[in-house]
């Protein structure tokens, strides 16, 4: 079983700590993807991965 799959059945069964551990395991996980998809754009373009994975999350919400 997956670590997101453990966390997400520990917020499940009422563990209080859980959805911080798993909002901090997505988190680092979408930021290296955004790193890696920024490392193949032209160069000269300014955003950063954290910028980027921010961004992604407010659309998410729709807090635009």
């Amino acid at each position: 079983m997956g670590e997101v799959t453990q966390l997400l059945n520990a917020i499940e069964a009422g563990d209080a700590q859980a959805p911080a551990e798993l909002l901090s395991l997505v988190y680092r996980e979408l930021r290296q993807l955004a790193a890696i998809y920024l490392a193949q754009e032209k160069p000269g373009q300014t955003l950063q991965a954290t910028a980027l994975v921010h961004e992604a999350y407010l659309r998410l919400v729709g807090e635009e």
